[in-house]
């Protein structure tokens, strides 16, 4: 049966190996759920699954359907599955067989309500960021005067975390790239805002911190700059190394960081099992419904125009996250970033 459409990568390559094409409608096996499809979340990495450069995290083979997040209503409902679930509005990252469509089928287990008081968009944008920042925010959460030091902090992920350790009463150093991105952070409560793509930040965070550094850091960018974040650590802090956009994850010395007392996390610590994964989802979307933070919906892209969307995320252009939007969207084009 056919009559839905969906993104497709038919090779390995750039944003325009990413193809729309005619899809067979999902079926709900036991166990699962059909959703109508309203938001699709976009992530870095599926630009980099895309050009093939992680294949040993995600060995996936063309011709393939991207993406995992999604939020709409369910459709249809499986053996199985509580019939109550049907027309119900959810955000799930347990999508089967890939999100970039207009309908998909998703497990059951990993459904999530949306909560009064936040869209449907809203909770999409958290499918993933908001789902990893809780994961992160929980064993690293910073006490009280603790500073914390954030890279990649305007992208989808970074603004949450900004918002959450400022709830928690931390004193936040921003690091991102560009006016425009800092100014975000400003708006959003960071007590310093750097750019890290100019001499000197790492002098800056010293400064700030009274020369000790950050006793929270979450590393988002990878590369040089975060090899910069786990030396402006703080002995006896916390470091997260979980991003690589800026060419690989954090080289974090495991000797060195025994020796001045710092504990160290990495991507690996985000491998969460479904039943977490839909707990910290939960944790996620009810902490934006009280407020504590909200998500920064960037660029929207209608479905069709998938490529749009990974050419603008690679080129840096949007602040905050980006979705497609199935059922149309508003074409945005981002003004590229400083």
């Amino acid at each position: 049966m056919v009559g839905m459409r969906e993104i497709v990568a038919g090779e390995f390559g750039g944003p325009e190996v990413l193809v729309l094409r005619e899809g067979v409608e999902p079926i709900a096996g036991p166990g699962q759920v059909v959703v109508d499809v309203e938001v699709v979340d976009t992530l870095f990495v599926e630009t980099r699954i895309r050009r093939g450069a992680a294949r040993d995290w995600f060995p996936v083979v063309p011709p393939y359907v991207p993406g995992g997040g999604v939020a709409g209503r369910v459709a249809s409902v499986g053996a199985g599955v509580d019939p109550a679930w049907r027309g119900r509005s959810v955000v799930t990252t347990a999508v089967v067989g890939g999100a970039y469509a207009e309908r998909v089928a998703a497990e059951a287990r990993g459904l999530v309500p949306v909560p009064s008081g936040l869209t449907v968009r809203e909770a999409g944008a958290l499918a993933y960021d908001g789902t990893t920042a809780m994961a992160l925010y929980g064993p690293m959460r910073p006490r009280p005067g603790e500073w914390t030091l954030i890279t990649a902090a305007a992208g989808g992920m970074g603004v949450l975390l900004v918002q959450l350790a400022r709830a928690a009463g931390s004193p936040v150093i921003a690091a991102a790239r560009g006016e425009r991105k800092l100014a975000l952070l400003r708006e959003l409560g960071a007590d310093l805002v750097v750019d890290y793509t100019l001499p000197g930040w790492a002098d800056a965070v010293r400064e700030a911190t009274g020369g000790t550094g950050a006793h929270v850091v979450w590393d988002g960018a990878g590369g040089e700059r975060g090899a910069t974040a786990f030396a402006l650590t703080a002995d006896g802090g916390r470091f997260s190394g979980h991003g690589a956009p800026g060419g690989g994850f954090a080289a974090a010395d495991p000797a060195e960081a025994e020796r001045r007392g710092i504990a160290l996390r990495g991507i690996e610590d985000l491998q969460l099992p479904p039943e977490e994964r839909a707990s910290r989802l939960a944790e996620a979307l009810d902490a934006a419904a009280a407020g504590t933070m909200r998500p920064v919906i960037g660029a929207t892209f209608p479905l069709a125009e998938a490529a749009a969307a990974h050419a603008a995320i690679e080129a840096r252009e949007v602040t905050g996250k980006t979705l497609l939007v199935p059922s149309g969207g508003q074409p945005v084009s981002p003004s590229r970033a400083i």
